[in-house]
C-alpha cells in the first residue's frame, strides 16, 4: 500500500482509510460487546470505545504497513 492516496486530486495519507474501516469494525464490535453484556464489567465505557478503536485502527495500520 501507498503512503499516499490520490482523492480528487490532493494527497491524504494512507491510514485515513484504514482508520476509516477501523471506526466501522469498532462500531460493530462494540454492538456486539453491548449485546454481550461485557459493559456491565467495564469501569469506564467510553474510554473503553475510545481505546477499543486506538487498538483496532493500530493494528489495521501494522497489518498493512508491515
Amino acid at each position: 500500500m501507498s503512503r499516499e492516496i490520490a482523492v480528487l486530486g490532493a494527497y491524504i495519507p494512507g491510514l485515513i482509510p484504514l482508520c476509516i474501516g477501523g471506526a466501522a469494525l469498532t462500531w460493530l464490535a462494540d454492538r456486539l460487546l453491548a449485546q454481550i453484556g461485557l459493559y456491565r464489567f467495564v469501569w469506564h465505557p467510553a474510554l473503553f470505545r475510545a481505546s477499543l478503536l486506538a487498538c483496532i485502527c493500530g493494528a489495521l495500520g501494522l497489518a498493512v504497513y508491515r
